[in-house]
């Protein structure tokens, strides 16, 4: 059957439910269009990317992967209004585990006056105990530093029961020492299953690539977004992720010492 044929009988046949999906299409399509673009997206070429321009304050994280960083041209980069104003930087992993550029990239961040905070990365098959004091050993923080940072994005096959009861335990260690509470960065599954409901009361910082907004989590705790990993920095090889601080603007010092 030649292929004009078919349609005709196909359009004869299911004509109107066609024309019925086409418009509901339509109608989808224009719906999305009209909405007001809370986050006043905006692409910047010199970052490569979208940034939230709702949000004044941008950073991004950094960590061996991002090799060796030229400090002085991350200072320097400005694009459309916008300028980096922090950066977490990968301290730790698991219990033995020290980023090798970290003591270099956390002194290059201070002498340029960023905001920075550390972030240990946590194995739940590690000892949560071993990871805090893994952590403790290798950062000093000063007035003014965030608040350290556990990146929770694996969970190696261990019960609900033992991530959370392991998070809490990292958690309470690290805030007895420094005397702060911790920021929990994790992604939009895990917190929904281990996160919401267990340790509600840590700040969060979300990694959420494909949101329009923010409103599945919880707004009196969210203070970090991170909304984009390939982004573009002077000074920096490769890709880097990008983040927003969501709060009002003088919230930031609830999440420092």
């Amino acid at each position: 059957m030649k292929f004009r044929v078919l349609v005709k009988l196909i359009f004869r046949r299911y004509g109107l439910w066609i024309a019925a999906f086409l418009l509901v299409l339509a109608a989808v399509w224009v719906f999305r269009s009209r909405q007001p673009d809370e986050m006043n997206w905006r692409f910047v070429q010199a970052f490569g990317i979208r940034l939230p321009m709702r949000y004044t304050i941008h950073g991004i994280d950094v960590s061996r992967h991002n090799d060796r960083i030229n400090w002085e041209r991350v200072q320097q980069m400005e694009a459309e209004g916008v300028r980096l104003q922090f950066v977490f930087i990968k301290a730790t992993e698991g219990a033995t585990l020290a980023d090798k550029h970290f003591d270099k990239n956390w002194r290059e961040a201070k002498k340029i006056a960023m905001h920075r905070g550390a972030y240990h990365f946590y194995h739940p098959t590690r000892d949560p105990l071993k990871q805090a004091n893994n952590f403790i050993r290798h950062v000093t923080l000063t007035p003014g530093d965030f608040a350290p940072v556990v990146d929770f994005e694996v969970i190696n096959g261990q019960s609900d029961e033992t991530i959370v009861n392991g998070l809490r335990l990292w958690l309470e260690t690290i805030e007895e020492h420094y005397h702060i509470r911790p920021i929990i960065y994790t992604n939009g599954n895990l917190y929904r299953r281990y996160i919401k409901g267990n340790l509600d009361e840590y700040p969060l910082w979300i990694a959420d690539y494909s949101t329009r907004h923010l409103g599945n989590y919880n707004a009196d705790k969210l203070y970090l977004w991170q909304h984009n990993q390939n982004g573009w920095v002077k000074g920096i090889r490769g890709q880097v992720d990008f983040n927003v601080f969501v709060m009002e603007d003088a919230r930031m010092q609830e999440i420092c010492l």
